[in-house]
């Protein structure tokens, strides 16, 4: 009965903690640089919101970039960990600028109507089927970058998402074998042009996804030893301070296994490559009168475990 109790008292005041996407293990990686660093740079987030290492200041052998540091596969993950276990100098947060966790993938794939909870906002029955759509990998921008408004699109809307990265090339992936495949999990905002998505062209939803700065990505690529179970975490977006979505992960019609496993039946899933697992419900487009982003907006999006990423409407 003792035990019973302490247990409840832990799970207790767990849940009384805001979630400030700090784990407790794995590891937070990032790309970075700095005034005196120039181009991408590889890090580790130290410790409990602390500074960055620089890895490739502790490995000059490791690579700069995160898509080679994936595709190099278990030996480079064998040396980060090693550095985060190292007592080294870390830089502050403030010198830093963060960039997207992972830049210039083989593809981003994203996944339409896939919360529940998104599918009664619409009034539409669930997917018996992912439906699979794509951004360009051009559209990504940084975790604190400016959104472009184009002046192409009058109707631009926002849409927190949790990404999975891939992290070990597959095709024809099994479910029970997907999360081998995974490298982590990251905080990605799929912007949306909803004129061009619903209206124009043909009502295909490539355009209207695809604007540049179109989808920013971070702060880190969170590995999925972090995280406890990705399909049970809070997400939320903000416009302004104001929360407009708040959910859960556990919402999702497909999970991350049953996606991976869906998209690899047509195509080769490469380290690197991101899948954005749809959102929850509040976007601006369905609110009664549809509310749409403008200059000088912020918009911040946040998800349990992993992070908060936070851009100005420009």
């Amino acid at each position: 009965m003792m035990l019973i109790f302490w247990r409840k008292t832990l799970t207790t005041l767990l849940q009384a903690q805001r979630w400030h996407c700090q784990p407790t293990r794995g590891m937070r990686l990032v790309q970075f640089q700095t005034a005196h660093l120039k181009g991408p740079h590889l890090g580790l987030e130290s410790g409990n919101g602390g500074g960055i290492i620089n890895l490739n200041a502790f490995d000059p052998t490791l690579p700069k970039t995160m898509m080679e540091f994936l595709e190099q596969g278990a030996a480079t993950f064998s040396v980060a960990r090693r550095a985060l276990d190292a007592q080294l100098p870390v830089l502050k947060r403030s010198e830093v600028t963060f960039l997207a966790p992972v830049t210039r993938p083989d593809k981003v794939v994203c996944v339409g109507m896939n919360y529940v909870d998104h599918c009664k906002e619409q009034n539409v029955p669930v997917p018996k089927q992912p439906i699979i759509f794509s951004k360009f990998p051009s559209s990504i921008v940084g975790p604190y970058d400016d959104i472009i408004l184009p002046p192409e699109s009058q109707e631009v809307d926002w849409e927190v998402e949790l990404a999975v990265v891939i992290g070990k090339k597959g095709k024809n992936i099994k479910t029970t074998d997907a999360m081998a495949h995974v490298a982590g999990f990251t905080v990605a905002h799929d912007v949306s042009a909803r004129d061009w998505q619903m209206k124009r062209n043909g009502k295909q939803w490539l355009l209207g996804k695809t604007f540049d700065t179109f989808c920013p990505l971070g702060p880190a690529l969170v590995t999925k030893e972090s995280i406890a179970d990705p399909h049970n975490l809070k997400i939320c977006c903000q416009v302004n301070g104001e929360i407009v979505q708040s959910s859960n992960t556990n919402q999702m019609v497909f999970k991350a296994e049953e996606l991976i496993a869906w998209v690899s039946r047509f195509a080769t899933l490469y380290p690197g490559d991101v899948i954005l697992t749809g959102t929850p419900p509040g976007v601006g487009v369905f609110r009664k009168p549809p509310v749409f982003l403008k200059k000088g907006d912020e918009v911040q999006c946040e998800i349990e475990e992993i992070g908060v990423i936070i851009n100005k409407v420009v």
